[in-house]
């Protein structure tokens, strides 16, 4: 119960000044629009803000831009309709499709689609506008809209601080997740590898949030001017975000290949398990390495010391199972090398080359 509630208030703690964000600049939606427009109750500018800028990392510019259009087609056609033949439950069925159809057609994602539907109910259900009444809800629409961008470009979220939000905790599992699959092999265990398999499985949610959190951080440096001194950092970050992938699905057919190793009761050698461990070591330092890793940075030793111990390995048994764990092994350290930003020919080589220049 601790450790949930702890998470939970880790995550307010980051969205707090998010939080802030929202209200001071709904706030100012709010005042612009009745003290400087002369509008009664412009509720779609607040609504905007809130909905352009939100808690989600991922797209707000193309969420700004999706929630403009669908306001427009929301509000023109609901406005059409109202005023020609009022509202009834009928009324609100037709402005619905028709709102939701538009917005299909214009090409528009799930956030466009839904906001032209929620639109037109917020406008179907109200008094009936006159043509004043529904330029000034398109107008306060667009406001929301553009000081949520603005609010956005001045107080963006640090983007590298995000990314690493996402990938610190993510490569803790993946590190811890190999340690499992090492220690199963260790112990011979068929209960111990089936959990790894399980908890290296269990990874794709985080990959999809580190890779959004990416996205998140390249539209922040575009959007605004004073974080585009972090762009190379950024850069190197996103490179890395495939490699990292890769990885991870190394890492469960790795698990597979360890379940069926200990299924048929085949010989491992202590080497096999010694790399794993070592890929471990190497995926837990990757993040401070990340980009422009000097020549011996430790998450290149320990990826080279991995791969040489797996290809050692192939000398004390030739049997299917170990050849293929041999194999992820590689592949992984291969990835690691990669994520560092070395070329793929680069990482190749030196992992075809690892035995010799270690010694192992």
């Amino acid at each position: 119960m601790k450790s949930t509630f702890d998470a939970r208030l880790s995550s307010l703690r980051f969205a707090s000044l998010r939080i802030v964000q929202i209200c001071l600049a709904a706030g100012v939606a709010w005042l612009i629009a009745t003290r400087v427009f002369g509008h009664e109750e412009p509720f779609f500018a607040p609504i905007s803000v809130v909905l352009v800028l939100g808690l989600a990392i991922e797209r707000r510019g193309r969420r700004a831009y999706e929630i403009a259009l669908g306001v427009a087609l929301g509000i023109a056609i609901a406005d059409l309709i109202v005023m020609g033949v009022g509202t009834g439950t009928w009324q609100l069925m037709l402005i619905i499709g028709l709102a939701m159809s538009a917005a299909v057609l214009s090409g528009g994602g799930v956030m466009l689609v839904n906001q032209a539907a929620i639109s037109g109910v917020l406008v179907a259900t109200l008094p009936a506008p006159d043509l004043i009444d529904s330029t000034h809800r398109f107008v306060d629409a667009l406001l929301g809209g553009g000081i949520a961008l603005t609010a956005n470009a001045l107080t963006p979220v640090e983007p590298v601080r995000l990314v690493r939000r996402y990938l610190e905790p993510l490569l803790a599992r993946l590190s811890g997740t190999l340690v499992d699959i090492a220690d199963a092999l260790d112990h011979h265990s068929r209960e111990e590898i089936v959990a790894a398999l399980e908890r290296a499985r269990g990874l794709d949610p985080a990959v999809r949030e580190m890779k959004i959190a990416v996205e998140a951080s390249q539209e922040t440096i575009s959007l605004a001017p004073t974080r585009r001194r972090f762009r190379g950092r950024v850069d190197q970050l996103a490179a890395a975000a495939e490699p990292i992938d890769l990885m991870i699905r190394n890492t469960r057919v790795l698990a597979r290949a360890c379940q069926r190793a200990i299924d048929l009761d085949e010989h491992v050698p202590p080497n096999v398990v010694d790399a794993i461990r070592d890929l471990a070591t190497s995926v837990s330092s990757l993040d401070r390495h990340l980009g422009g890793a000097p020549v011996r940075s430790a998450t290149r030793e320990s990826a080279l010391r991995a791969a040489a111990r797996a290809t050692a390995a192939l000398e004390e048994t030739s049997n299917l199972s170990v050849s293929v764990i041999v194999g992820q092994v590689r592949s992984a350290a291969t990835d690691l090398l990669l994520g560092l930003g070395m070329t793929n020919e680069e990482a190749v080589e030196q992992v075809r080359s690892a035995r010799e220049r270690l010694g192992v």
